[in-house]
């Protein structure tokens, strides 16, 4: 189908003399696509001539048939929506980053984006999608940075040997390492022993003053309770000297341990399961006394039970799944 120009109000030379006087050059290929149009050219040699294809050619006759020249400018662009945060709100943001929560009113020692999501809501009344919080961020030039070195000694065969040779009983592993935590100045320690199995999303747990055979003993009875009735459970565990087998570890009837390779604590999922704790409940805290401590691990821990898809999140993995004898 040709290219009929409707409109008579401006001959070719005058399209033309349009074309040379725009300092937009894309203005003047437009016009001077018209004129040939006009001079009798068909459409394959206009848009040819003026560095386009036919149907946007088409296109800018029907603008032109409609507006005239004007019909020839690029309409305005809109770009993205207008920011639900002003400036200045933007800035009392990256005021609360560098500040950190306040752990006795937002429960947590480190900012997520829920929270600053419901921070943002409350103070501002303003609904953000976390997605949102996270590009505001970004656009705050903060970033998240959690690493895990690796160890050189670490053998990346075992590695890939243990995760596709781990036997699968049912529940999946219930992964193990101990935590600990400083009180005071002279330098003490207490411990978190737990566990958690990512199917089912529940976990065991003790807070204990000392690391050895005997707590790891007091540590698996707790996780023998936690198990399916009729199931069996593997905990996975690291080579620490408290996890060796032998005559004083105590290994429950419902449980079998399944050491890691050496210098892999990136295949103990309760590693993410610490990290997770110590960044949203146990950092960056000073408590005055033993009691303060062990309620503070207790919330941390109970706080993470009551979540548990969290759990399943933080911990599930493709080689560690559940199946039926």
């Amino acid at each position: 189908m040709a290219v009929a120009i409707t409109r008579d109000d401006l001959p070719a030379s005058d399209l033309r003399r349009a074309a040379a006087r725009y300092v937009d050059s894309a203005l003047s290929r437009r016009a001077l696509a018209l004129a040939l149009v006009l001079e009798g050219k068909s459409r394959s040699e206009a848009a040819c001539s003026a560095g386009m294809d036919r149907q946007t050619l088409r296109d800018w006759v029907h603008r032109y048939n409609e507006l005239g020249l004007d019909g020839l400018k690029n309409r305005p662009n809109r770009g993205a929506p207008p920011r639900k945060l002003a400036p200045v709100q933007e800035q009392q943001v990256a005021t609360w980053m560098r500040q950190g929560p306040d752990p006795e009113r937002h429960k947590v020692v480190r900012w997520r984006l829920v929270d600053l999501r419901d921070e943002i809501a409350h103070k501002f009344g303003v609904q953000l999608h976390e997605r949102s919080v996270g590009k505001l961020l970004a656009r705050l030039n903060f970033s998240h940075v959690s690493a895990r070195p690796r160890h050189p000694g670490q053998d990346a065969a075992a590695q890939e040997t243990h995760t596709k040779t781990s036997p699968r009983w049912s529940p999946p592993p219930f992964p193990t390492t101990p935590a600990r935590i400083p009180v005071g100045p002279w330098g003490r320690w207490y411990y978190i022993f737990g566990a958690v199995c990512p199917a089912r999303g529940v976990g065991a747990a003790l807070i204990l003053p000392h690391v050895n055979i005997y707590a790891m003993n007091l540590h698996l009875k707790e996780i023998s309770t936690q198990v399916t009735p009729g199931a069996h459970a593997v905990v996975t565990l690291d080579g620490a000297g408290w996890h060796q087998q032998g005559d004083k570890l105590k290994v429950p009837d419902n449980i079998s341990l399944l050491p890691l390779p050496p210098y892999s604590p990136e295949l103990n999922p309760q590693e993410n399961i610490w990290q997770f704790l110590r960044q949203n409940y146990l950092a960056n805290r000073v408590y005055d006394t033993y009691t303060e401590l062990v309620d503070a691990c207790c919330d941390a821990w109970n706080a993470l039970i009551a979540t548990p898809q969290q759990i399943i999140s933080i911990a599930s993995r493709e080689w560690a799944k559940a199946v039926t004898a």
